[in-house]
C-alpha cells in the first residue's frame, strides 16, 4: 500500500508577503505588549497550518498585489508541507507565549513571542524558513504532524523479513 497524499503547491512570494504582514502584526503586538494583537496572530497560524496556507489571513492580500504590481507567475513553487508545519510550531510558540504572559511571567512570554514575529521576519527578507527546513528533516514532529493534521497513516520505521524471502 503506498501512502503517496496529493500535495498542494505555493507560490513562495506569497508566503513571504504573508510572513512580512503577520511579522508586522507580531511587531505591533510586542511593542504595544497587545495580547489580543499576538492572538489575532497565533489563531491565523494555527488556522493555516490546519486547514491549509490559502486560510492564511496575512496572506490572503498577495492574489491582488500580484495583479496589482503585474507580476507574473512564480519561477519556482513550493510544496505547502514545509510552511504549513512552520505555522504550526509558530501558533504553538505564540500560544505558550501568550500563557507565560498572562500568568507573571510576562516578560518571557513576549520574547517567546518576539522570535514567531523574527523568524517571520526572516522569512519575509530572506526567504528562508526555519520551521520549514525543520520539517525536512522528518524527525519526529513533522511525522506527528503528517498523522495528525494531514491523516498520512505512519510507516513501520523497521520492516521484518523472513529468512528464506529473496
Amino acid at each position: 500500500m503506498s501512502s503517496v497524499i496529493r500535495v498542494r503547491t505555493i507560490d513562495p512570494r506569497g508566503q513571504r508577503f504573508g510572513a512580512g504582514l503577520s511579522a508586522a502584526t507580531v511587531i505591533v503586538a510586542v511593542a504595544a505588549q497587545a495580547p489580543v494583537l499576538a492572538l489575532a496572530v497565533g489563531a491565523a497560524l494555527a488556522v493555516s497550518a490546519a486547514l491549509g496556507t490559502q486560510w492564511f489571513v496575512f496572506g490572503r492580500p498577495w492574489p491582488w498585489v500580484r495583479r496589482v504590481l503585474v507580476l507574473g507567475a512564480p519561477t519556482t513553487v513550493e510544496p505547502e508541507l514545509g510552511p504549513r508545519f512552520a505555522q504550526a510550531l509558530g501558533a504553538s510558540v505564540t500560544a505558550v507565549g501568550l500563557l507565560l504572559a498572562s500568568t507573571g511571567a510576562g516578560q518571557l512570554g513576549w520574547l517567546a513571542i518576539a522570535v514567531v514575529g523574527s523568524l517571520q521576519v526572516l522569512l519575509a527578507v530572506s526567504g528562508y524558513c526555519l520551521g520549514c527546513r525543520l520539517y525536512g528533516l522528518h524527525w519526529f514532529l513533522p511525522e506527528l504532524f503528517d498523522r495528525v493534521v494531514l491523516r498520512v497513516p505512519p510507516r513501520p520505521r523497521v520492516g521484518f523479513r523472513s529468512p528464506g524471502a529473496g
